[in-house]
């Protein structure tokens, strides 16, 4: 992270560490850095950290802000680089951004129970059917579970109990029907027939 190291004698060794953002710097206690220096302003300047660097800015003080002895109104700080707000001497160690982005692992759901209908068992009503499905968590539900959702002029929605988002209803496969034998003689009877008629030709 981008770090200025104060070198002025009373106060040296004190490290300001930016974060992402704009920062004051003064005698102000509301500052977000507070200098208590006589030749500081309430607020003497701003620096703000983002991903492109750091960016100094005089807040018009009394005493001025300098960048390698040169006065600014605004300017890039590097790492090196020595600024003065007043007689108070700051020295750039570093103007790295490091975003630490958290690692998020979506909970995986238990795998679903299956009825001895074969159909997919609710994750909360173990004896009841799941006829609705979540598109984001995956979680399966009855119809008990799922919320519902009323739109005017419109068809409802269906919703997640546990995220909230939107459920798809569970389309229930149909069961093949066994042919018994009379189905059995009609397949039997069909062929029978296309075979004569192809005797015939």
């Amino acid at each position: 992270m981008a770090r200025l190291l104060i070198k002025t004698a009373g106060l040296e060794n004190r490290i300001l560490e930016l974060r992402l953002g704009v920062s004051r710097v003064g005698r102000d206690p509301g500052c977000e850095f507070c200098i208590e220096h006589p030749t500081v302003s309430s607020v003497h300047c701003e620096i703000a950290l983002s991903n492109d660097g750091v960016y100094i800015r005089d807040c018009d003080s009394t005493n001025g802000t300098f960048v390698n002895g040169q006065p600014v109104m605004e300017a890039w700080l590097d790492a090196g680089h020595q600024v003065h707000l007043g007689d108070v001497e700051l020295f750039v160690e570093s103007t790295g951004a490091n975003v630490a982005i958290p690692k998020f692992e979506r909970e995986r759901p238990a795998p679903p129970v299956v009825l001895p209908t074969g159909m997919v068992a609710c994750s909360r009503h173990a004896q009841s059917q799941a006829t609705y499905k979540c598109t984001n968590c995956l979680d399966v539900m009855c119809d008990g579970c799922v919320r519902v959702m009323r739109v005017r002029g419109g068809q409802p929605l269906f919703l997640c109990p546990k995220c909230s988002h939107k459920c798809e209803r569970i389309q229930a496969e149909q069961p093949k029907k066994k042919k018994g034998f009379a189905g059995f003689l009609d397949t039997v009877k069909l062929k029978f027939s296309y075979s004569r008629e192809n005797i015939k030709k």
